[in-house]
């Protein structure tokens, strides 16, 4: 296999912390902080592929404040998706390939069963345009692009929803949380581990090669966010973190009883038998990765 120059934007995230090892068997891995290139600041971005010169770009880096979006639309667009179609742009002229990551929240989420990568978007949330519009900026300006939509992230780097119950079911007597919204916890290393599959095999295709597109990429199975709270704080219990909230206590609510600023899919399950059946990935049930979040703190801990 020949090596390649990658250039990884936001390699500070939860994605891109994962896609620094998970590349490096690709090649030179050039890895971009927020700090060294802010994609609000939309000047920055062509010099820097341009001065780099890599043969593929990975962009794991968003705005991700989902409710915050609701009163920074404009912040949220140029972060989502004006930076990623001047990626694009940028990777088109330089001859590389783009790896661009997507969400379930370019879905209305009233679907009855998974959603397939055909299905009609329809984004709820002024970050799900956003997220969209990027999507489709990307499209138009590369054509040798990968896009993966995937959702409910999670991984030992950064913060996330399993890091949140952790802290507070070892803080707290009582836990509420919402039980009618469904997904699949997806984690960091699954998405960083088959984004350098797919590259493996894609990274030198022409341009008109069927397999370049938009893909779902997300762990199997499904849950909701009440039974994955339950999930991840019986396993830390058993692993012997301080657990102090009781089972018992943590009560199942609905949606309309937690407001907050910005409309949140119902149902967020995505279907992965495109991806599967295109690169022959394998993606293993949501609790297998969530094992190992969990296993990871543990260690980080010292414990």
């Amino acid at each position: 296999m020949n090596k390649y120059k990658i250039l990884l934007i936001g390699g500070n995230g939860q994605v891109g912390h994962a896609l620094k090892s998970a590349l490096q068997p690709l090649g030179e891995v050039v890895v971009v902080t927020r700090a060294e290139l802010d994609l609000s600041d939309v000047l920055e971005i062509t010099p820097l592929v341009i001065r780099v010169n890599p043969d593929i770009i990975v962009n794991a880096t968003a705005y991700t404040a989902v409710d915050r979006a609701e009163t920074e639309p404009e912040l949220a667009h140029t972060i989502n998706a004006v930076a990623p179609g001047l990626l694009a742009q940028a990777a088109h002229e330089v001859g590389a390939c783009m790896v661009h990551y997507s969400t379930d929240y370019a879905y209305a989420g009233t679907k009855k069963t998974p959603y397939v990568e055909s299905d009609e978007t329809q984004p709820l949330s002024a970050y799900g345009r956003s997220k969209l519009a990027g999507e489709r900026a990307v499209v138009e300006a590369c054509p040798r692009h990968l896009i993966f939509r995937t959702s409910w992230v999670v991984g030992a780097h950064g913060g996330n929803f399993l890091k949140t119950m952790l802290k507070l079911a070892q803080d707290r007597d009582a836990l509420r949380v919402v039980a009618d919204q469904i997904g699949a916890p997806t984690s960091a290393d699954l998405i960083a581990e088959t984004t350098a599959q797919i590259l493996s095999v894609m990274a030198e295709q022409p341009k008109d090669d069927p397999r370049w597109g938009v893909y779902h990429l997300t762990a199997g199975g499904q849950t909701n966010w009440h039974a994955y709270a339950s999930y991840v704080i019986a396993q830390a219990r058993v692993a012997g973190w301080p657990i102090k909230v009781a089972d018992d206590a943590i009560a199942a609510i609905r949606t309309e009883d937690y407001p907050v600023a910005a409309t949140r899919p119902m149902n967020s399950c995505l279907d992965t038998a495109k991806v599967r059946q295109t690169f022959g990935v394998n993606l293993p049930d949501w609790r297998v990765g969530v094992d190992g979040v969990l296993a990871a703190l543990k260690r980080s801990d010292g414990t």
